[in-house]
């Protein structure tokens, strides 16, 4: 019997390592790559300012009231300036990666703990399910990272 469950952890082990491990090349896997942090458009901005400074700039008159009060006089200047920037950002659909290999791992492993643990069946899976949930979300982690979606 304990020469049947190594074998069996270490095929499980071994089908893990295989799976999380692709011979695909990093480009091909990941799609156009968009500006989520705006950097295009802050470099946009920048070619514009530099053109604007280029050119000469007109003089323009600033509202000012001037208001008496007893021997003191007092200057009051009032300025307002408004902006409104939205910024395009694509919305990311479907599920992460830690999700899914949670979920997978999860499943996995209750079936795996569940077959193990002969004595008690549901402990076995309960626990088995736990801890591979628990290495399925880190191994997706880990590739939502990568892909730059975390």
């Amino acid at each position: 019997m304990k020469k049947f469950l190594s074998i069996i952890a270490i095929t499980a082990a071994f089908a893990v390592l295989m799976a999380s491990c692709s011979s695909k090349s990093k480009s091909a896997e990941v799609g156009p790559i968009t500006d989520t942090t705006g950097f295009a458009e802050f470099q946009a901005y920048k070619a514009w300012q530099d053109q604007q400074s280029n050119v000469p700039v007109a003089t323009t008159t600033s509202n000012t009231n001037y208001r008496r009060s007893g021997a003191s006089s007092a200057k009051t200047t009032t300025m307002s300036s408004s902006t409104t920037n939205t910024a395009n950002v694509s919305k990311k659909k479907g599920w992460s990666k830690a999700a899914k290999y949670g979920v997978i791992g999860g499943g996995g492993g209750a079936v795996i703990g569940a077959v193990v643990n002969k004595r008690n069946r549901v402990a076995g899976g309960v626990i088995g399910g736990i801890v591979g949930g628990g290495l399925g979300y880190l191994i997706g982690r880990h590739k939502d990272k990568q892909e730059g979606r975390y």
